[in-house]
């Protein structure tokens, strides 16, 4: 397909009870783009990537996925078969790992081409495999979720979504579990994504990371976008006061 946009938010707005927590967003990726969001606790973020991929249904607005809208055929809400054949498009890699517990490694990563895809098992193993192995665990595939560290379990999400062929990966703060000297191995491997091109749409606090991988920065405050911008514009000089007092308050990329 030849969208110019392989994600495209056109006027995305989510409400929960009285809060606005998201309000007309729009927002485009292009293939290969790095997007980092950045902004403060409660700005909409998190919200905005479940919307992307429609764990959350949208209130209003549309989103596209290599021009296709997910979630919605004309004005008739996808059945579920539907649904889930649009998100195999979109890997999510969330905060608490969310691996299954009873499963090895191999088989968490596996596991959605093998009974999603019905994917042939050996032509998946050998993939997987070499999953892991990108991701440096090569030598965990038989052990189970409980015996890895976090920064493990994190690596293995991102092999597991991988595993099936993303065009849109999404990172809902992949390192805000960890303990800090874990956090660098999982930055490593998302860095290494970037290098070849993976679609991605980061949320983080991360922002030495998100100065030195983001294509973009796309700065959010209690559910707009604020500003948007090269990372070397909105870390050196931010157009406007919001972005400003958050980066006094969290720090720049220099110190963080």
């Amino acid at each position: 397909m030849n969208a110019p946009y392989r994600l495209n938010v056109a006027g995305v707005s989510k409400r929960f009870g009285s809060l606005q927590v998201l309000d007309n967003i729009n927002l485009q990726v292009a293939p290969g783009e790095t997007v980092c969001l950045l902004g403060p606790s409660g700005s909409g973020k998190s919200t905005l990537l479940r919307c992307i991929n429609w764990l959350e249904r949208p209130d209003s607005g549309r989103v596209l996925i290599d021009g296709q809208t997910i979630g919605v055929t004309g004005d008739v809400v996808m059945n579920d078969r539907a649904l889930a054949a649009m998100r195999t498009r979109i890997g999510m890699v969330f905060q608490h790992f969310a691996l299954w517990p009873h499963l090895t490694v191999l088989q968490n990563v596996m596991e959605a081409p093998l009974h999603v895809l019905r994917r042939p098992a050996q032509e998946v193993r050998a993939e997987a495999e070499a999953l892991l192995r990108r991701v440096g665990l090569f030598d965990k595939r038989d052990a189970f979720p409980a015996r890895l560290s976090g920064g493990q379990k994190q690596r293995v999400g991102i092999a597991r979504a991988l595993a099936m062929k993303p065009s849109l990966m999404l990172f809902d703060e992949p390192t805000s579990a960890l303990d800090p000297e874990l956090v660098s191995e999982v930055l490593a491997v998302m860095r290494d994504l970037a290098q070849e091109s993976m679609t991605m749409v980061i949320v983080t606090h991360e922002m030495a990371f998100a100065r030195d991988v983001a294509s973009r920065i796309v700065f959010m405050d209690r559910g707009s976008v604020v500003e948007t911008g090269t990372p070397e514009a909105f870390f050196t000089a931010p157009s406007t006061e919001r972005a400003r007092q958050f980066l006094l308050r969290y720090g720049s990329a220099s110190n963080s």
